[in-house]
């Protein structure tokens, strides 16, 4: 993005992430990016991750991702892109794109509410558990943590990286679903990642999560993120920065997927 843009740029959302495959420890990692796109004041960047094995040779696709990136000059004015507005796309971003798009289909609805975008998980077999007798409360899957960011947490600007604050949501959602699983967990989806502000080296930020639903061999893990400099967190005046859905499955020792339990959403 900053090679595009010929400046510094930050991440402004994630698009939603679907992950195909597990890579492993001893497997090698391959990320390929290239700006798709550019807007009046943004661009979309493409991110295909795919995983090679060393012993056969096989590669196969991780993920395909979608980031928009916006410049930020020096001072506070904002940076108006002046080419044009659809730039080439390689062949393998094309491909990705249009399974990644085919495949979201089936897992997610969307709901629109004026600018509010809330994408949430959809499974064929769910049944509406709010009436079940005997569902489970989700209370006791309630997390919360506190990370102080730090230089090494930050980029150039002092802002935090948005994969350093995505990886704790993820951890700290990860612990809230094996609460009521108690297996190992595999993330299967995350919904957009809208950054709604940043964050800087000497935040605190507050981590919530707690399961929202089950969805027969799925859970659902809300997780909402709060910023504080040291003036805001004496006075307790969070800035809301992103929250965002999780989607997980469980395996037992076998590798099968297990059922989860029927709980009030």
């Amino acid at each position: 993005a900053e090679k595009h843009a010929g400046m510094s740029c930050v991440t402004a959302s994630m698009d939603d992430i679907q992950f195909e495959e597990a890579a492993r420890v001893g497997q090698i990692i391959a990320i390929r990016t290239k700006v798709n796109r550019a807007f009046k004041t943004s661009m979309e960047v493409g991110i295909k991750v795919t995983v090679q094995d060393v012993s056969t040779n096989a590669e196969k696709i991780v993920s395909v991702a979608y980031a928009t990136y916006v410049a930020k000059p020096v001072g506070c004015g904002k940076v108006f892109f002046l080419f044009s507005p659809k730039l080439g796309v390689t062949e393998f971003l094309k491909e990705g794109r249009k399974e990644g798009r085919k495949e979201t289909k089936h897992l997610l609805g969307v709901v629109v509410s004026g600018r509010k975008v809330c994408v949430r998980f959809v499974d064929r077999g769910a049944r509406d558990t709010c009436e079940e007798e005997d569902a489970v409360s989700t209370g006791h899957t309630h997390i919360q943590s506190t990370e102080l960011v730090l230089p090494p947490h930050a980029n150039h600007h002092g802002n935090t990286f948005g994969g350093q604050i995505m990886a704790w949501m993820q951890t700290v959602a990860s612990i809230s679903a094996s609460r009521l699983c108690r297996s190992h967990l595999i993330l299967k989806a995350v919904n957009m990642f809208k950054f709604w502000g940043p964050s800087f080296v000497g935040d605190r930020l507050v981590f919530n999560a707690i399961v929202n639903n089950t969805f027969h061999n799925s859970v659902e893990v809300g997780v909402r993120v709060e910023a504080y400099n040291c003036e805001e967190w004496i006075k307790d005046q969070p800035r809301h920065i992103n929250s965002a859905f999780l989607i997980f499955n469980a395996l037992n020792d076998k590798g099968d997927l297990l059922t989860f339990p029927r709980v009030k959403p």
